[in-house]
């Protein structure tokens, strides 16, 4: 007898533990709380001139409306265009970002996104690739003649 109530108290033991446990694993967020589908956009290698505009999702994971109240590129080729009316909790809305493909070259570029998430208030996302050199269908580079005001006549 004695040997099943110390069993029947170790087994409750257990039990207790494991609810207390996975209750402390589900994180109810209060407050709004800003979620993003992805971190980075990979743009891959792309031509110059070609369109630069991305998308990225932003979800209100949170209990209150969620407010982007500014997003800004790190330099002036990266543009982004944020939502400006309240994302409702568990909505989502989407984050225009445009890269100015005028320049050949890596892309390696930030946007900073400003909200009034309970989770923190900036978050940032970045996208990359590559601007490729315009060239020739016969492979060969095009090279565009340089004009100069001083040759006019």
């Amino acid at each position: 007898m004695r040997k099943l109530i110390l069993t029947l108290g170790l087994l409750s033991f257990v039990l207790a533990f494991s609810t207390i446990s996975f209750a402390q694993g589900v994180q109810v967020i209060t407050g709004p709380s800003m979620s993003l589908d992805k971190d980075v956009h990979d743009y891959g290698k792309i031509k110059k001139d070609s369109d630069g505009a991305c998308f990225f999702t932003i979800t209100n994971s949170g209990t209150e409306p969620l407010l982007i109240t500014n997003a800004k590129g790190s330099c002036g080729c990266t543009v982004p265009s944020w939502p400006r009316e309240a994302i409702a909790p568990g909505e989502s809305a989407k984050m225009k970002v445009t890269y100015k493909t005028n320049r050949v070259g890596p892309i390696n570029k930030t946007v900073t996104i400003t909200s009034n998430s309970s989770t923190g208030t900036t978050k940032v996302v970045r996208i990359k690739g590559e601007v490729l050199k315009p060239v020739a269908e016969d492979g060969a580079p095009v090279i565009k003649k340089a004009t100069s005001p001083m040759l006019k006549n």
